[in-house]
């Protein structure tokens, strides 16, 4: 039981040792980050064409995006679709009007929100 004791021990030490370590790294990659980004702003900073040219991408980048999600919801569609086709058929109407409810309530919620 006291081998037990000892090995337990062992163990928390090593974990609390790891996490200090892992907290160090963990805030020395924060210092890099930050400072990356102070030059990055400085460069920009310096250069309105290159902040302009990166605000373009970033909008072209947030544009696609976009047109990714309504994708994946036209896919989503489909698949609801796709699973009505599979129901029998006495069951189509009832499970119809459960989807149409619940997309409802979530495209009411969007709008609240937004």
């Amino acid at each position: 039981m006291a081998d037990d004791d000892v090995v337990s021990s062992l163990v928390k030490s090593t974990r609390s040792m790891l996490s200090s370590e892992t907290l160090l790294v963990d805030a020395i990659q924060d210092l890099v980050k930050d400072e990356v980004k102070r030059q990055i702003r400085q460069k920009l900073d310096e250069n309105p064409e290159l902040r302009e040219e990166l605000r373009k991408a970033v909008e072209d980048l947030m544009e696609a995006k976009v047109h990714e999600a309504y994708a994946v919801l036209k896919i989503g569609k489909v698949g609801a679709k796709i699973g009505i086709e599979l129901v029998p058929p006495k069951l189509r109407k009832e499970i119809g009007q459960e989807l149409v409810s619940m997309f409802q309530k979530e495209v009411d919620r969007m709008l609240e929100q937004g």
